[in-house]
Parts: C-alpha cells; structure tokens; sequence
C-alpha cells in the first residue's frame, strides 16, 4: 500500500548551501568562486558508502588504465553493488535493471521496472539494495512516472533472474517536471532511506516545508517519516536544494551532497539535519547566517554534478557538462582544491561509486541527448584500488 507521507507545516530548518544548475540548461556566464569558508550466488548487498564503512584496499587508482565493466547501455543512471562485488544498473530510458559481473561483461536484464514515463531528466533514477538484502532481497527504485515522481521497493528472486510480485509503492507524490527531478537514493549508516529530490522547476518548493521536493528526504525502509527527523512526522532532513543527484557518507557517517547550480556555481555541500541550503534565495554561498554555505563551488560550464562517492579522505563527483571527475581533498568537514580528472575524454560523467573491493566505478551519459555518442556508449568503467 502506498504510504504517502505527511510534511509538517511547521517545519524548523535553520542555516545551510545554497543550492545549484539542471543539467540541460545552459549557463549565463562561467563564473568562477573559491567554495566559502544479484545473481543467485549472490545473498548480500555490499557494503556500501552509504554505510560508513573503511575501504577495504587503497584508494582507486585513477591512473590506471580503466577495465569495460559494461557497454552499449542507454543512459545508465543508478548504480549499487552487491557483496560479490557485482552490481546492478538502472537504464533512465528503457526502465531496465540490469546485472553487470564481477569481472565485466554483458549486462544482463533482470527487470523492467512498471510505470516509469521518461522524459527530459526523467525516468528510471536512482537504485539501492536493502542493508538486509541477504534476507529480504528487497531493491529500491526511484522514478518518474505518469503523475509524479516515486520510490517503490521489489524483490528480486532468490535465483537474480526476475523479481517476485509488483513494486511496493512507499513514497508518492514528489512533483515531476522535464528538469529538476533529483533522483538519487541511499542507504545511510543509520539504516535509513535517503533521497534527493529536486524543485521540478518550481523555485518555491525548495522553501516550502508542505512538499517534498528541493529536499533531502529521510525514510525507513517502509517508506515513511523516519524517526528522529528535524520535524515529527516530516520525511524532510533538509530543504532549499535545487536539483540533488549526488549523496554519500564520509568515514565518520556525515552526509555529502552535491547540487546543480542555475547559471553561476555548482556545490557540494556538507549536510546536516534542519538545516536550509539556501535555493532559491542563493546560489553559492552568502553572508545569510540563516543559509549553510557549500563547501564548493565551481562555475557550472566546469561541473553540472551528479554522483559523488567518498573513499577515505577523498570526495569524487560526476561532471556532466563538465565532462570529468572531480577529486576533492578532505580532512574532516574541511575540503581542499578540487582536482579534474579525465577531462574530455570520457564524455559525459553521471554516477561515480565506489566498489566493496576499493574500485571507483563510473557511467558514462553520452547517450542522454546532450553528449557526444562514442563507440560502445553508455558505459561503465573501473578503476582499480591502489
């Protein structure tokens, strides 16, 4: 049964980013700012960022020549790994889930999610499997479909080819719009559900406590409000985003965030509960105490974020229009010079994670209508650890 969960109108956010572009708009100006100060053999789900847990080898060795895990997908957009370290991936356009080896390979279908209606930054969105797939092999879905845009759980069967039964609805009733659908999802260390949602190109709802989109929001397994939420009641743990496609946890279980940018400055934020990012009031940072400051900016013809993945003291980010990845110094909540890596010759970059092995995994999003096609696009590529 659907839960539709109930936003408190006397939501108390207080100080946080502002938030930053959709990633089909072209920017006014390249402005530039310094950040202000399974298969069947499969029974668990790996041990994800979003779980807060140590690298298990060093850190991914960009410079190595990466391995084709996959090819030939259609806009690859979620990506989450299984403790074998396979991994499934979703496909925006066609609604596919699809399994993708250890070791690389043909990606074989296991699913086409019912329901989705892509369109513009629409569609199949992010997956994640459940902190307990071992036992209750559950995967979560979240996408664009006739009216608005959802998460739904399903199970996939004990043999990973096909799921059992129709998707549980869980959350319903997220704006849908041709931009600004937001779309990722996570498990966090606290066991609970994480999505990012974007405004659907209604600036106001970023700052509206009664809608869900332009949040972060924050669920249980079930899909409702989870407890211990800045507002009883509300799934909301933080507000004033624009267009949210990135999350991920740090070693010490903080959240990360990053953040279309309109026509100047792209961010990652460091997120905290309660706290308000500032869109549409601000993009980049301000002197408002009553906004958190990013803790990076770039000018959003450099960037136009999506992913992000943490491996020790190192933030990765996607760059679509920027067509690189991003590697970010970190020490604590403190952030260094970003460094481009790979830039131009990948194409398009959407989802950067990081593998039980160590390895940085990253998809290619040249076949989304705004890059330019290469042989064997879309495609996933590995980095292996140090």
């Amino acid at each position: 049964m659907t839960q539709r969960v109930r936003i408190g109108l006397g939501l108390a956010l207080v100080v946080a980013l502002a938030a930053g572009c959709g990633e089909d708009e072209v920017p006014e100006a390249a402005a530039t700012s310094a950040p202000p100060p399974p298969p069947a053999s499969v029974d668990a789900p790996a041990p994800s960022p979003s779980a807060a847990s140590p690298t298990p080898a060093g850190p991914p060795n960009l410079g190595a020549a990466p391995k084709e895990m996959a090819k030939n997908l259609d806009v690859p957009w979620g990506l989450t790994f299984l403790a074998d370290g396979s991994a499934f991936v979703a496909e925006r356009e066609t609604a596919k889930i699809k399994h993708v080896p250890a070791g690389g390979g043909a990606a074989a279908e296991i699913y086409e999610v019912p329901g989705v209606e892509p369109g513009g930054e629409g569609g199949l969105l992010g997956i994640a499997v459940s902190p307990d797939f071992a036992t209750d092999r559950w995967l979560y879905a979240y996408f664009t479909a006739a009216d608005d845009n959802r998460i739904v759980r399903f199970t996939v069967n004990a043999d990973g080819k096909g799921v059992s039964g129709d998707p549980e609805e869980l959350f319903t009733g997220i704006a849908k719009a041709n931009i600004h659908n937001g779309g990722r999802i996570a498990f966090g260390p606290d066991g609970m559900l994480y999505a990012g949602t974007g405004d659907a190109n209604v600036k106001p709802r970023a700052q509206d406590p009664r809608s869900p989109n332009g949040k972060i929001l924050r669920l249980t397994p079930e899909g409702k409000a989870a407890p211990g939420n800045p507002t009883e009641g509300s799934p909301i743990y933080s507000l004033g985003h624009r267009n949210v496609q990135g999350l991920a946890w740090d070693s010490d279980g903080k959240l990360w965030a990053t953040e279309f940018g309109q026509n100047r400055l792209d961010e990652v934020n460091q997120i905290e509960a309660g706290k308000n990012y500032g869109w549409p009031e601000v993009e980049g940072g301000s002197k408002n105490a009553e906004f958190a400051n990013p803790k990076v900016t770039w000018a959003t013809s450099e960037s136009s974020p999506s992913g992000m993945a943490i491996s020790g003291n190192t933030i990765y980010v996607a760059a679509l229009r920027g067509e690189r990845v991003w590697t970010i110094p970190r020490t604590g909540t403190d952030t260094g010079e970003p460094a481009a890596q790979f830039t131009g010759k990948y194409g398009r970059i959407r989802t950067v994670e990081v593998a039980p092995d160590g390895a940085l995994w990253i998809s290619t999003s040249n076949t989304d209508g705004r890059g330019d096609v290469r042989d064997g696009d879309d495609r996933l590529l590995r980095f292996p650890p140090s």
